[in-house]
């Protein structure tokens, strides 16, 4: 064999070789291939000649095709077919809809309102992590009945409808905290060889913040616009006389601008106190997940009031807990709630008196742990019985007269109330007249880490 001849015959068999794994990787399993291909390189190998050479490798891999083409040894389709939901299963939802397990679960899963899927008699089949936040109970195979005992929704459930019909209905539930909720049931068809008519998919929207805007609307027109029109009167006549008989009366023009220093800054206070107030009933039903220690933040309280107690001749005394008091809140939420108790205890006191800060422990009903009791007493003229229940209203005032003349709002216990009830926590009020009123909120306490020690 020539050079030429050796050089061609070794490029030959590169070529040979790509072929053969090429047809490997393609015709499957590999072994319907292994013995042809084998048994072709042999019969080359021995032969030799150029024109046997060519003719042996073609007919060898037209029969390796052939081979596997005719006994189905093509690549596995890929795409598995839908199977229908067997009657009474809830675990076998996979493909309740007609759809790959991998695509209708993840589409479910993927949405970004509470989601789930029942079956005809009403199974749960499939929910995603948004349903299990708003309803903690809800499980894969129990009827939705056992979840949710809106009469409305369960008739919209029930209801026969045709495929893609949508029935929207409105659910309010109270406990832990009041909040509305739209449930659109929606109906899906299921494969005809199931044997069964129907697949519903139910999705939840949260209006509880659609519903407080609207509220707060309203009080705001009802409320509010009384309670800036008095100061607003005020400056205007004030305006008018210094534009008019007052121009060049000094005296007199020092005077009203203190009053109007005073109304403007009770405007804005209350401005202020209604945009905490809004923006804590936004997410009164979304609980804190921060830390907080209570102990820092009364005494960063009290500490802040101290200008505000020496001007009015009281004093505060803080009595905290000898080891860390530590609670899942929100600071700031809570900065707001001592200053407003502690503010309340300083304004309403009498003079020369002061406020009592007691932080105290207790343990929980059943024995399930322990909470934190925070108690802000003043030594004031205290609080008729028949007010108490109405203290934390908005706007409500014992005195209307004497709040004003103290520079209060009405909101101070509206935005206390709604911060206690964001911590899923409690607020008590006792008071007896003459003998100063006791306002106790209580928080549960979270377990100390190891690393805490007690504080000194």
């Amino acid at each position: 064999m020539t050079a030429i001849s050796f050089q061609q015959h070794i490029g030959s068999r590169a070529r040979l070789r790509s072929l053969v794994e090429r047809l490997w990787r393609e015709v499957t399993p590999p072994r319907a291939v292994a013995g042809v291909a084998v048994a072709v390189v042999l019969v080359l190998w021995l032969a030799g000649g150029m024109a046997t050479w060519v003719a042996l490798v073609t007919i060898g891999l037209i029969a390796a095709v052939a081979v596997a083409g005719s006994r189905g040894l093509g690549p596995a389709p890929r795409r598995r077919e839908a199977e229908p939901l067997p009657e009474g299963t809830a675990a076998s939802s996979e493909t309740a809809v007609g759809v790959p397990d991998v695509s209708w679960r993840a589409v479910i899963s993927a949405m970004p309102d509470p989601a789930l899927a029942l079956d005809q008699d009403g199974i749960i089949v499939h929910h995603n992590a948004g349903v299990a936040d708003l309803f903690p109970r809800v499980r894969v195979g129990q009827p939705i009945s056992g979840v949710i005992r809106s009469p409305e929704l369960l008739a919209a459930i029930e209801k026969d409808r045709e495929p893609e019909d949508v029935t929207v209905v409105e659910l309010q539930n109270r406990v832990p905290v009041e909040r509305r909720v739209s449930a659109i049931v929606t109906a899906l068809p299921f494969s005809a060889d199931a044997g069964r008519n129907r697949a519903l998919l139910v999705t939840f929207r949260d209006i509880t913040d659609q519903e407080k805007l609207a509220q707060m609307r309203a009080d705001f027109i009802a409320h509010a616009s009384h309670e800036l029109r008095t100061p607003l009167a005020s400056l205007r006549g004030f305006v008018e006389t210094l534009q008019g008989p007052a121009r060049d009366d000094p005296k007199a023009r020092d005077r009203f601008l203190e009053i109007m220093a005073a109304q403007a800054t009770r405007m804005t206070r209350l401005i202020d106190d209604l945009l905490s107030l809004s923006r804590i009933e936004m997410h009164v039903h979304v609980p804190p997940r921060g830390i907080v220690e209570l102990n820092e933040v009364v005494a960063f309280v009290a500490q802040s009031l101290e200008p505000v107690a020496e001007a009015a001749g009281i004093s505060i005394a803080v009595e905290p807990l000898a080891t860390p008091a530590r609670v899942r809140g929100d600071r700031e939420e809570l900065v707001q709630l001592f200053q407003n108790l502690i503010h309340n205890g300083i304004r309403y006191g009498k003079e020369g008196g002061h406020v009592r800060v007691r932080i105290a422990r207790e343990p929980l009903p059943g024995g399930r742990g322990q909470r934190i009791s925070l108690a802000v007493q003043d030594d004031g003229i205290g609080i008729p019985p028949e007010h108490l229940p109405r203290l934390t209203e908005r706007f409500y005032r014992v005195s209307a007269s004497a709040s004003r003349e103290k520079g209060g709002t009405g909101l101070g216990l509206a935005i206390v109330k709604h911060i206690v009830t964001r911590h899923r926590g409690e607020l008590r009020i006792a008071s007896k007249p003459g003998e100063g009123a006791t306002f106790t909120v209580l928080l549960d306490e979270l377990p100390a880490p190891a690393e805490l020690s007690p504080m000194r």
